[in-house]
């Protein structure tokens, strides 16, 4: 029977700071996309409500007011959005080790 593999190492870097750094992305990736979501949902939740309050029953009726919102949202949020990504590329470039 084979004795189970030790934990990774490749070139310096362990597994607890590649598991870290998976950490990190998806809570950077949560945040850049947190604003764009939240603003589909609740655009989506009043359009909801006013159909049911009208009872106008037109799935494409959804669509027009999410793109509005995600699309103002961007467009304010995007500097935003692009300074955390490019941030973190920059620590995890910053962090790699020398060859």
């Amino acid at each position: 029977m084979q004795k189970s593999p030790r934990p990774a190492k490749i070139k310096g870097v362990s597994q607890s700071e590649v598991l870290e750094l998976a950490r990190q992305a998806m809570l950077v990736g949560l945040q850049v996309a947190a604003p764009i979501l939240i603003a589909a949902l609740i655009v989506g939740l009043l359009v909801s409500v006013f159909q049911a309050v009208t009872q106008i029953q037109e799935m494409t009726l959804q669509f027009v007011p999410k793109i509005v919102a995600v699309a103002l949202v961007a467009l304010f949020a995007g500097g935003w959005m692009l300074t955390q990504m490019v941030e973190f590329t920059a620590r995890v470039l910053s962090n790699l080790p020398p060859r």
